[in-house]
């Protein structure tokens, strides 16, 4: 049997918090939001989630040291106007099968229920397959209450246009099932490269809901780059393709 660990870190208390899952996927849009947010708000990681559902393997980082598949919770608390507390959600992986996300995410929920959240959002990308001059930030959500929070925040609502595979779809519908409403955010990429100008698009749409600020100036450095290196990645193209 599969069994999703949780090792908590901090026993903290939480007043109703939110909790923002953004694990990678699609353009790693809502990791890399996820990643500037727990960097700028300095959240404090409080539990490691370990689960036989991972890839079998390890990634080898700096000089050659180890690092597990792992998901990770941080908190942090007071955050902007509303003195929002906020868990999220972050991590190098998902579980491989349909069974082991059911699993994972199932158990995550539970535990972040217990620490009082009500409301989930979680944080993704929508694949174009090809490059976007502005990212549009897509929506959907359990219910027609949070439907009109989208709208409010001129959020496009993703209407009869497939579904939302993975964690960020899965957390949603298990959400609905113990009375738990959301919605899930996505952000217009290419898909193909990590996007930091869809992650400060859907951070910003984050932001507004949430009614916090959040300075994104770093992701904007990182957009830019991400678009000089689209151009030059197009320019080889097109020289192989006259050179042809």
């Amino acid at each position: 049997m599969e069994i999703t660990q949780i090792t908590v870190l901090e026993d903290v208390e939480l007043n109703n918090p939110v909790f923002i899952e953004a694990l990678p996927g699609i353009g790693h849009v809502g990791k890399l939001a996820a990643d500037h947010m727990i960097d700028e708000f300095n959240a404090t990681k409080f539990a490691e989630i370990y689960s036989p559902s991972f890839p079998p393997q390890v990634f080898v980082g700096e000089e050659g040291l180890i690092e597990n598949m792992i998901n990770e919770l941080y908190y942090v608390k007071n955050v902007g106007e509303d003195n929002l507390d906020i868990i999220i959600l972050v991590g190098n992986t998902q579980a491989l099968s349909p069974e082991g996300q059911y699993g994972v995410c199932q158990d995550i929920l539970n535990f972040v229920k217990g620490k009082g959240a009500s409301k989930i959002f979680t944080l993704g990308g929508m694949a174009t397959g090809q490059p976007v001059e502005e990212s549009k930030i897509f929506g959907a959500a359990t219910d027609e209450e949070n439907i009109e929070l989208l709208k409010e925040a001129e959020v496009e609502i993703r209407s009869n246009d497939g579904g939302i595979v993975g964690a960020s779809g899965l957390f949603l519908g298990l959400g609905l099932r113990q009375e738990m409403n959301g919605i899930c955010l996505m952000g217009q990429t290419p898909g193909y490269f990590i996007d930091a100008q869809s992650a400060e698009a859907i951070l910003n749409k984050l932001a507004v809901l949430l009614n916090f600020e959040i300075d994104t100036d770093k992701l904007e450095e990182r957009a830019e780059e991400t678009k000089e290196m689209l151009a030059k990645a197009q320019q080889m193209e097109q020289d192989i393709i006259n050179k042809a």
